[in-house]
């Protein structure tokens, strides 16, 4: 089928397998569905594995608003080489002794249990960071010295859950913009040793866990014809209050002419709630996300508005 318009405006969660780069995986979504408007919240790594959000159609123009403040991660740590990547794609740059106790479980539980926490961390010098508009990746590869500046990050919880002689396997959830591969590193330097990421599976980016993605295989199984019975919320994947348009809104609302606030229902929609000023609502009708708006006054505001609905709400 020749890429287009298929009609379909959605959101997918994706299983990433390895090996693969973020944007294969929308060319992948894009081949299979016939639609050229495919996009990605969230990039993941060649090496990673795990959830990735992918718009389709206007579902795209979600990517933006998706906000996924915490990911889980099921990370590898190999410990003994250092890389300039800081992952096992890298070439090494370091190499340590690896301590006799990183073997001991209890050890390596109390050590990874005290990874909760805020941290300042350095992303690696192979990432998608701009330095002086260019990416730092690309600056590394093409032999510069490339210096980031750090950042917050923080560690919401963190388990060990498999430990060997050179390595450990570590359950975390993060805050957004965390580098798991910048742990391992900061890892291996302050057991006095050297790390790197030897494997990365994401579980989770916000809203969506692996229970919620498909395999690209049945996205190429569904195709445009029926991927949209496994879509995602997109209501419920931005996490905002509920506002179903009734009688003429929806004609208003397509125009970009103000509303009433109206009745507003929670994230679950089981109650009303109260909209703050300048809090944002989800404009909806019967299954689909009509747009996002804000309140002012006695009024809702048009932020983005989705003409064809984002289908998928439930």
């Amino acid at each position: 089928m020749r890429r287009g318009k298929s009609g379909l405006n959605l959101l997918l969660g994706v299983d990433k397998p390895l090996g693969m780069t973020s944007h294969d995986v929308v060319m992948r979504v894009r081949r299979s569905l016939g639609e050229g408007r495919v996009g990605h919240a969230g990039t993941l790594d060649p090496a990673a594995s795990g959830v990735m959000v992918v718009g389709v159609g206007q579902g795209t123009r979600l990517m933006g608003l998706l906000t996924a403040e915490e990911k889980t991660y099921v990370a590898e740590v190999s410990f003994g080489v250092e890389t300039d990547t800081d992952d096992a794609e890298g070439r090494p740059v370091r190499e340590a002794p690896v301590p006799a106790d990183l073997a001991d479980r209890a050890f390596a539980e109390r050590t990874v249990a005290s990874l909760v926490g805020r941290h300042s961390q350095v992303p690696p010098a192979y990432s998608a960071i701009s330095v002086n508009g260019k990416r730092a990746y690309a600056l590394a590869r093409s032999g510069k010295e490339v210096e980031l500046e750090p950042r917050e990050v923080e560690v919401f919880s963190a388990q060990l859950v498999a430990v060997g002689p050179a390595e450990w396997t570590v359950a975390l959830r993060v805050s957004k913009g965390t580098y798991v591969r910048a742990i391992a590193r900061d890892l291996g330097r302050a057991l006095g040793t050297a790390a790197h990421l030897s494997n990365l599976r994401r579980t989770s980016s916000g809203r969506v866990d692996l229970t919620r993605c498909l395999t690209l295989e049945e996205v190429d199984a569904l195709g445009a014809a029926h991927v949209s019975e496994r879509c995602l919320d997109p209501a419920a994947m931005l996490g905002l209050p509920y506002r179903e348009l009734v009688g003429k809104e929806p004609t208003d609302v397509a125009c970009g002419r103000r509303i009433e606030v109206g009745r507003v229902l929670g994230c679950d929609r089981a109650e009303e709630v109260a909209l703050p000023e300048g809090g944002r609502v989800a404009l909806c009708r019967a299954d689909r996300l009509m747009g996002v708006w804000w309140r002012r006054g006695g009024m809702l505001c048009c932020d983005v508005n989705f003409p064809d609905g984002v289908e998928g709400v439930r």
